[in-house]
């Protein structure tokens, strides 16, 4: 059920051969990821992740990605397009009204962390209106099995992830730590001058360890917790997200 290739009978609710459908959809961000991941790492992640949903449950509707998202802290590098709150807030708006015409319920995957206070207004703004939609963050454990934490940007949670994606696409050889301070302490100056004014390689972490292996792992958790978020279907009375 991949909405791209489909036809409109497949998914008219007057035809009394077409059931209520769940529309999945990624939404990423384009931006920096430090001089060893690509610039659609957070795409990438997100799709996947609702991929692995809809294979492990065939009624859902899977859509294209929305690739650009609100990435203003990463501005300081090129190759970052960030389409900013306000913008991306109307496209999640107008998004959601528009399938939601003939989807039953909208569930946003979200990959990209800047992308989350704009999904809180905009599926607030949906399920006001009356729309069934809801939103959940790709967020992998914060600790491996052997209890080594998990970093914030471009360290080895994303970089284990696209060694399991994508690895060639992964640059080992320009792999290096960035900031590795708590992401608290790193936050004032990161809101006044972005993330290039706490790490000039743009890694917020250390991608020292990184594998595949646990990179799949890390995959396979977070499109459980997801397929259990969405069979429970209870989003957050304030913010949408599925709980």
């Amino acid at each position: 059920m991949l909405l791209g290739d489909l036809t409109w009978t497949d998914l008219d609710p007057d035809s009394g051969s077409a059931p209520a459908r769940t529309l999945v959809v990624p939404v990423g961000s384009v931006e920096q990821h430090g001089p060893h991941l690509p610039l659609d790492t957070d795409v990438r992640v997100a799709t996947a992740v609702a991929t692995g949903v809809h294979d492990g449950d065939r009624s859902l509707v899977l859509a294209p990605a929305l690739s650009y998202g609100a990435a203003g802290e990463h501005e300081g590098f090129p190759g970052t397009v960030s389409l900013g709150h306000e913008a991306l807030r109307a496209v999640l708006v107008e998004y959601g009204r528009s399938a939601c015409r003939w989807a039953s319920r909208l569930v946003l995957v979200n990959g990209h962390g800047g992308n989350v206070a704009t999904l809180i207004e905009a599926v607030t703004l949906l399920r006001h209106e009356g729309r069934d939609a809801g939103w959940i963050p790709c967020v992998p454990a914060r600790a491996d099995a052997d209890g080594i934490p998990l970093d914030a940007h471009a360290g080895r949670v994303e970089t284990s992830l696209m060694l399991a994606l994508a690895p060639q696409l992964v640059r080992t050889d320009a792999a290096a730590p960035g900031a590795t301070g708590p992401l608290r302490d790193l936050l004032e100056p990161m809101r006044t001058g972005g993330v290039a004014a706490v790490s000039p390689n743009g890694v917020l972490g250390d991608p020292s360890g990184a594998s595949a292996q646990e990179g799949r792992r890390l995959l396979d958790g977070m499109v459980a917790a997801t397929s259990d978020a969405l069979r429970c279907w209870e989003p957050d009375v304030d913010t949408g997200r599925l709980r």
